[in-house]
């Protein structure tokens, strides 16, 4: 196994552990990291994004497959059930792709799903009515974005 596929594979076996602490290890300084609620996060804003996320899950599994990598890109497929805001039932199906710097570390990550199947498990009603929509996936965005800002604030108070 290559070590940058050996690196993914124990980000996602950490990830299911909900430990935050080897998968904010695995990113380079100044890494990027987006997906369809989180955008253009950097550094240690990633870190803190999965440790505000491990933290928080209810009822959370995580299964991953199809790890590959070389010695520049990665990629995996990734499958995570949870209760999101404490009630509501997902499975999001998560296809992700990685860049890599010559020791190994992640420099950029990008998490694609499909939005609006999340945002009808996720939101309800309103996220199958405007889960296509762009008016609320910025919506979530902002609340996302909301949400890393307050976490990372009372973590630095």
């Amino acid at each position: 196994m290559h070590p940058n596929a050996q690196r993914l594979t124990e980000f996602y076996q950490a990830f299911a552990r909900r430990d935050a602490g080897p998968m904010r290890a695995a990113y380079a300084p100044g890494a990027t990291f987006s997906d369809a609620a989180f955008v253009g996060l950097q550094g240690d804003e990633i870190g803190d994004m999965w440790t505000m996320l491990s933290q928080r899950a209810k009822d959370f599994r995580l299964e991953f497959r199809d790890v590959k990598a070389d010695d520049t890109t990665g990629s995996a497929h990734w499958e995570a059930w949870y209760l999101f805001q404490g009630n509501r039932a997902v499975h999001n199906v998560i296809d992700a792709a990685f860049t890599f710097d010559a020791q190994g570390r992640i420099t950029t990550h990008v998490d694609t799903f499909d939005f609006w199947r999340w945002s009808k498990q996720a939101l309800g009603l309103p996220g199958t009515l405007l889960g296509w929509s762009s008016f609320l996936q910025r919506a979530v965005q902002k609340n996302a974005r909301k949400g890393l800002d307050d976490y990372r604030a009372k973590k630095k108070a």
